[in-house]
């Protein structure tokens, strides 16, 4: 099985383990980097381990090709299908429409308030620390961005893809989108992406940028119930 058919679980348990808290059964990113989780198989002790991992009330994501095992414990607040694609063309680069740069922890208000009005995916108060983040400023105000999430060996994802609305139709998610793949793809490794299978807009961009679509993938919100 690729590592890419479970995401979560290789991320967690190889590159981001550092951003993660559970065991070898079960992890999840530490709450203000993400909201996805995973066992490690779909064993009763694994699945068991996950639910140890959330407090009651508590939500949080799971993502992988493989048809989602509900853990004890908790009730399914949304379940939807996306689509995994992977990089299988370079596409040639193109002057950037807006002045680019490299966003850390000073921009994470602003990168709080655009995730919060486009709902680009969970996006926390650390999540920008799970790989590079660039940014597209217009007038000094943070227009638009796009970086890195889950990161394996040998892949890593292109995620957070958003632009404020007064600054779209200036082709900045297709300059953003194809620069963080750039950076993936000089590192040696594939990109690949998720996105909402009925989201058409956005698989359409991808496509132009060289992505295919490989693979449906399972989503899930799950919220743990009170003990």
């Amino acid at each position: 099985m690729s590592p890419i058919e479970r995401p979560v679980w290789a991320s967690l348990s190889t590159h981001q383990a550092h951003l993660s808290e559970g065991n070898t059964l079960a992890r999840r990113f530490v709450r203000d980097v993400n909201l996805f989780a995973s066992a490690r198989d779909d064993s009763p002790q694994a699945l068991a381990a996950l639910t140890d991992l959330v407090r009651p009330g508590e939500t949080v994501f799971l993502l992988q090709v493989p048809d989602n095992v509900i853990p004890p414990g908790f009730v399914v607040a949304k379940a939807a299908k996306g689509v995994q694609m992977v990089a299988t063309r370079r596409v040639p680069s193109e002057p950037a429409p807006a002045e680019i740069v490299t966003l850390g922890d000073a921009d994470v208000p602003e990168m709080l308030a655009l995730a919060r009005l486009t709902e680009p995916g969970p996006f926390l108060p650390r999540t920008h620390s799970m790989g590079t983040f660039l940014g597209a400023r217009i007038a000094g105000r943070l227009a638009a961005m796009a970086g890195e999430r889950m990161h394996l060996p040998g892949h890593a994802e292109v995620s957070g893809v958003c632009t404020h609305p007064d600054f779209r139709g200036r082709g900045l998610a297709w300059c953003l989108s194809a620069a963080v793949t750039a950076r993936i793809e000089a590192r040696g490794e594939r990109p690949f992406l998720h996105v909402w299978r009925d989201n058409q807009p956005a698989i359409s961009l991808y496509e132009g940028l060289g992505f295919t679509v490989r693979t449906e993938v399972n989503v899930a919100v799950l919220k743990r119930m009170s003990d």
